[in-house]
């Protein structure tokens, strides 16, 4: 009873984020696995592949601002229901889509990443609403790491849907997860305390008390252009475009990886790769704790968020340069293990940012950062299939993931700020 009198609104609505992050990234990720029986049943080559799995992204891109911006305007909650119930349908059109051919199949995929786009800027914008600064780290960490244990349950369960019941089931039984998602969603969301038909006074002071101090004017219009001559922006900006680098390759191409560049068999691939994922999902929520209770403890935002973003890119980076050089499977997949663990640790640097400098445009902003942050997922992942078709080298695949990590540092540290920047 005790525990059910201290919990508060807020820690369901963030349980309910980080499920549509998990749906979110298990219906992203499926693909991945199925596509090497996919691949072999209609020839596909390595170019072929790297284009079907990096056409998501066009149709993840295009909606991000929007998805931004109808989240700050309309409350995260009506969108990112929208945005599950679409993408679901359109994963389980895979299927069908793949049979009808190639030009089908891309529209189909574009169609779904659409759906997912609205995915973090409505969660963002919900939390710019509903989670008190000193939560924050850890209710985006717990969420995001939605994005390991999606990766986790596709990895491991789509090759035991598609060796017993074929690879179409894994799109058919994954898609209809999202409806199940969408009905318990619709009932306790709202899309902001004040909205919530039940939440406790003492919790809605409680929130009030822990947002920063704003003065909204509600006939002002977005600032655009201001948000985009901010250095601190553009650090965000680049950090998620270099962070995402990294992600998309590994997300798209690590269970091909493992199957055909440490040689394990598809049955047990998706056991060896969903060990990194954990390392993800454990850390992603130790550094959270972390963050916030070093913001607690009052050390200067700014210096959290380099500190943090350090630990994290600098980590992942060091895995990155030497993975692909290692030929023993457990000694590739414990290096990219300490890899994502250290990595984690960007959840306390850009990857909560966007709050820290612009609370009243979360969403927008979250909008902006992952529309440059997708582009890894069309470039990323497509150079990286001309780059084992041309060389078969998986190491040049995550080395230069590794150089654009460090860049991405690099420019962080110089221009971040865990200041507010705008009302």
């Amino acid at each position: 009873m005790l525990l059910f009198d201290q919990w508060r609104k807020r820690y369901s609505l963030v349980g309910l984020s980080f499920l549509a992050v998990f749906v979110c990234y298990i219906d992203r990720v499926n693909i991945s696995v199925a596509i090497i029986p996919m691949a072999e049943e209609y020839g596909w080559g390595e170019a072929t592949q790297g284009l079907i799995l990096s056409c998501f992204y066009f149709g993840y891109m295009v909606t991000q601002f929007l998805g931004g911006w109808l989240a700050d305007k309309f409350g995260g909650k009506v969108i990112l229901a929208i945005g599950v119930i679409w993408w679901s349908v359109f994963t389980i059109l895979t299927p069908p889509a793949a049979a009808l051919g190639i030009a089908i199949l891309i529209t189909t995929r574009v169609l779904m990443g659409m759906g997912e786009g609205v995915t973090f800027p409505s969660i963002y914008a919900l939390y710019g609403k509903w989670i008190p600064t000193r939560e924050r780290a850890r209710s985006v960490a717990l969420t995001n790491s939605g994005i390991p244990i999606g990766q986790v349950a596709a990895l491991v369960v789509a090759p035991l849907i598609a060796i017993n019941w074929g690879w179409q089931w894994i799109f058919y039984i994954f898609g209809s997860v999202g409806g199940i998602w969408y009905v318990i969603w619709y009932f306790i969301a709202a899309k902001d305390p004040a909205s919530h038909p039940s939440i406790s006074a003492e919790e809605s002071e409680e929130i009030a008390n822990g947002l920063p101090p704003t003065n909204p004017d509600e006939n002002a219009k977005t600032p655009i252009l201001e948000l985009f001559k901010s250095k601190p922006v553009w650090a965000i900006i680049v950090a998620h475009f270099c962070n995402n680098w990294s992600l998309y390759v590994l997300l798209s191409w690590l269970p091909t990886f493992v199957t055909q560049g440490l040689g394990v068999d598809f049955a047990n691939s998706g056991l060896v790769s969903m060990a990194p994922h954990l390392a993800s999902f454990v850390f992603l929520n130790v550094a959270g704790h972390v963050a916030d209770r070093m913001v607690q403890s009052g050390m200067a935002v700014t210096r959290v968020r380099k500190i943090c973003q350090t630990i994290g890119f600098g980590g992942i980076a060091a895995a990155l340069f030497v993975v692909g050089e290692i030929e023993i499977a457990w000694l590739a997949i414990t290096v990219m293990c300490i890899g994502n663990a250290l990595g984690a640790f960007v959840t306390g640097g850009f990857a909560i940012n966007h709050m820290d400098i612009a609370p009243n445009h979360a969403g927008k902003l979250m909008g902006i950062t992952n529309t440059f942050g997708t582009i890894p997922g069309i470039i990323g992942v497509t150079v990286s299939g001309f780059i084992l078709e041309a060389t078969g080298s998986w190491a040049l695949v995550f080395q230069v993931a590794g150089g654009v990590t460090v860049v991405g540092l690099v420019f962080y540290l110089l221009l971040a700020s865990g200041d507010k920047q705008f009302d």
